[in-house]
């Protein structure tokens, strides 16, 4: 043989049988690894180009997700969140990392001078935030992530030392955010809902003057297609809602903008009832919270539910009316033991149908109406699905005896994520994802929902329901 041959060059663009792909690593695998993508040492972001800071509701689901993998973590978590209170009661929707550059995200901790306009309302001075909210998922979190590994809890004294503040936050929204006098908590801002450019939101928003676009530099578009995100306009509203409010030191009122959400107010009962658990695990008297989760079912009911609609609407403060649009936070309720079993069966019926389409036209239950005039698969919250809301409604589901529906819902959960490679969120016809990829609740959900033991109805409401009354 020519020792001075060579080898011919081994074709591309085809499969060799010594060169097998590589197969995927299992789904939890991945989920797993987003997590540990964005964690920060003391929190997890929820995207690390979208979203570099610490957010609320974000964090809250993700400890739900991250007690499977490291309770610890978890438990970390919240309890960085936990710092960052301030003195009134309110956990800041974002809590700013000092090492990312000012101009990576808007507003930043500049815009919303929390430890100057703050101050009196007790805003801490070690470390910056926002001044506004989001939902109060976190008691249910704290709840589940003790379950989790009770010994470690209760050797760290985990409970015990949230639980005083948790307790603060609730009594801030009751005692703080009844703007409109019926018992219900008001948001002041679209952002504190976290549905941020909802349908539901467009007639209240519309009474507020934009700031000048020349005003603010949206961040967001450097990392998502405009398409997918709030026009500028919206943008324009919500900055000089946030600017009114931070410019009368946030202290609460009606302002330009109250809402009476029901997905928020849902999620406090929820939460109410966790820390009657907590309370319970603490050796602490809990019938209090209980009747007060039961109070606050009844003001639901009585305010925002719209039998008409199918569902639960929100309610215009400012206006003094329901707002006539179906979006997917009137379903949110669904999670509930105390709902009644009739307003259950038609909110059941309302996701199955035309206007949600599970099961039929989607397998994820969309943000907004399938036939509402403002209907978009791709833009945020006017259409698509997210997975936090339909971990909810999964929960909700399982809860009042659908477990079939349950079962197909998680179903379908689970396959989107792996497939859309856990998108923040999806067109609810097609999977498609939009917005970040990798992002921390889609993959902390997840994880939750590949665990054996049903998180919502066997841990909590079951214990609950059982248990706090005797």
């Amino acid at each position: 043989m020519d020792s001075t041959a060579q080898r011919a060059p081994r074709p591309t663009g085809r499969t060799v049988a010594y060169d097998p792909p590589v197969p995927a690593p299992p789904l939890h695998v991945r989920a797993a690894a987003v997590l540990e993508a964005g964690w920060t040492g003391t929190s997890t972001v929820p995207s690390r180009g979208l979203y570099p800071h610490q957010w609320s509701w974000d964090s809250a689901f993700i400890a739900i997700g991250l007690r499977h993998v490291s309770p610890l973590r978890a438990q970390t978590e919240l309890e960085t969140l936990l710092a960052a209170q301030w003195a009134d009661g309110r956990i800041p929707h974002i809590v700013f990392n000092p090492s990312v550059p000012l101009d990576a995200y808007f507003p930043s901790p500049d815009f919303w001078r929390s430890s100057t306009a703050g101050r009196a309302a007790g805003a801490p001075r070690t470390v910056q935030t926002s001044g506004i909210v989001q939902p109060p998922v976190h008691a249910l979190a704290a709840w589940l992530v003790h379950l989790a590994d009770p010994g470690l809890s209760r050797a760290r004294g985990f409970l015990a030392r949230a639980y005083p503040r948790l307790a603060a936050w609730h009594r801030y929204l009751l005692h703080r955010r009844d703007l409109g006098g019926g018992g219900l908590v008001s948001v002041v801002h679209p952002w504190e809902q976290g549905m941020d450019n909802s349908p539901c939101w467009d007639r209240p928003l519309s009474r507020v003057t934009p700031a000048p676009a020349r005003s603010f530099r949206r961040a967001d578009l450097d990392h998502g297609s405009p398409e997918d995100r709030p026009t500028d306009l919206d943008y324009g509203r919500y900055v000089r809602l946030a600017t009114d409010y931070r410019d009368r030191g946030y202290l609460d009122g009606p302002g330009g903008f109250a809402v009476e959400d029901p997905a928020f107010n849902a999620l406090l009962i929820a939460s109410e009832y966790a820390l009657a658990r907590i309370a319970r695990e603490l050796g602490a008297a809990a019938p209090a919270r209980q009747e007060r989760a039961e109070r606050l079912t009844d003001a639901l009911v009585e305010r925002l539910w719209e039998p008409s609609a199918g569902t639960f609407l929100c309610r215009d403060v400012c206006a003094g009316e329901l707002i006539p649009e179906r979006g997917v936070s009137g379903l949110i309720p669904l999670l509930l033991p105390n709902l009644p079993r009739d307003l259950a069966a038609t909110l059941v019926r309302t996701v199955c149908g035309p206007h949600f389409g599970l099961g039929g036209t989607t397998r994820l239950v969309p943000s907004y109406d399938l036939l509402g005039d403002a209907f978009d698969p791709h833009r945020y919250w006017r259409g698509p699905a997210w997975f936090n809301t339909n971990w909810l409604l999964e929960r909700g589901l399982r809860l009042h005896g659908e477990r079939g529906r349950a079962d197909a819902l998680r179903r379908g959960i689970l396959h989107t994520a792996g497939t859309s490679d856990f998108a923040e969120y999806v067109d609810p016809h097609t999977g498609q994802a939009c917005g970040a990829t990798g992002f921390g609740w889609t993959a902390a959900l997840t994880l939750d929902l590949l665990h054996d033991r049903p998180a919502w109805d066997k841990d909590c409401v079951t214990a609950i329901k059982g248990e706090v009354r005797g």
